[in-house]
């Protein structure tokens, strides 16, 4: 079993940055694609990044890219997304998930996620 932990939201700025950190416990992690999706209130959980179990390859949704970078250490069992020049617009609830498979934006191709964290950005 899995279990994944997200942290860093908060409330910022339109322009700012926050920094989302996704804790893994359990037995994989280290040979597992992460990716991290989000969902705004009224909408479908969307894709926003993901990397693979090396670190080695990324992908990223067309209205982040430039602006939000994904990363792993997986000595510390710990994803990441870094991002900067928020929107208004990025407002969303920010999951974490695991594959223990290739990377794929398919949330639904993900074994398993985190409980979510609120990132608001004002105008």
């Amino acid at each position: 079993q899995v279990q994944l932990v997200e942290s860093g939201g908060g409330l910022v700025q339109a322009g700012g940055s926050l920094r989302l950190s996704c804790a893994a416990s359990g037995r994989t992690f280290s040979d597992s694609a992460m990716g991290w999706f989000r969902q705004a209130p009224g909408k479908e959980r969307e894709f926003v990044a993901v990397i693979s179990w090396s670190g080695g390859t990324t992908f990223y949704a067309n209205s982040v890219k430039g602006r939000f970078t994904i990363s792993r250490d997986n000595a510390k069992r710990t994803a990441y997304l870094q991002m900067n020049k928020l929107k208004p617009e990025d407002t969303a609830v920010y999951y974490c998930a695991l594959r223990r498979r290739l990377a794929t934006m398919n949330p639904g191709e993900y074994d398993y996620w985190g409980q979510g964290t609120q990132v608001t950005v004002s105008s």
